[in-house]
């Protein structure tokens, strides 16, 4: 007499048809959140180099349409926890967020809130992070054009943000690395603060230079 196989294995072709389905929804899913990131990347990055060209309408319709993206990417993941946890979606929602946050760095406005943005807390918090290191390009841009008191307002709102995230004390599992951004954002902090501070010296030499020399009479 044969020993019985381990388990009733009757059914098995059946189950594992089951998982296939299951399987073939995930891929699918996976390929519409990867295209639909991909073009939200595209466009956060587009509507940043708007802004430092000062060209706020078309920053705004670039963000507008990054926005499109990741919403359309989040609705395909959305039944599949595998596919929200990955980290191409993570990233689509940390660049919508550093668009819109540079934006209303640059203009002065409101910073958008992580639940205004529908993005999750570490994609906002990375997302704020690289959107005060993009403040170097603009300032830089000031500083050339001669506007100081522009270029100093910029540099206090780096400071001010990097202050505010230096206290987020959490493992990298949690923020998603966070603190290595944030370690990139000290080090383009601190060379823009001996670029300001550089230019302002200058410029007070400059000016005081030009005060002590003689005026040239006329004859």
């Amino acid at each position: 007499m044969s020993d019985p196989l381990p388990g009733n294995l009757s059914g098995v072709d059946d189950l594992v048809a089951e998982c296939c389905a299951d399987l073939e929804g995930v891929n699918s899913a996976r390929e519409v959140t990867l295209v639909a990131c991909r073009s939200a990347i595209r466009a956060a990055g587009s509507s940043i180099r708007a802004v430092h060209r000062q060209d706020a309408v078309e920053a705004l319709r670039l963000a507008d349409e990054c926005e499109v993206a990741v919403r359309h990417a989040l609705d395909a993941a959305g039944p599949y926890p595998q596919l929200r946890a990955g980290g191409f979606l993570h990233d689509a929602q940390k660049e919508f967020a550093e668009a819109r946050l540079t934006a209303a760095l640059v203009s002065g406005g409101q910073l958008p809130s992580a639940a205004a943005l529908g993005v999750d807390t570490a994609a906002w918090l990375r997302g704020l992070a690289e959107a005060a290191s993009e403040l170097r390009r603009h300032l830089l841009d000031r500083l050339r054009e001669g506007q100081l008191d522009r270029a100093e307002h910029l540099l206090e709102a780096m400071d001010e943000v990097y202050g505010a995230l230096v206290v987020v004390d959490y493992p990298d599992a949690v923020t998603n690395g966070l603190r290595r951004t944030l370690d990139s954002l000290r080090a383009v902090l601190e060379r823009t603060r001996g670029d300001v501070t550089t230019t302002v010296l200058q410029h007070r030499l400059q000016r005081a230079i030009e005060a002590a020399s003689p005026t040239t009479g006329t004859t």
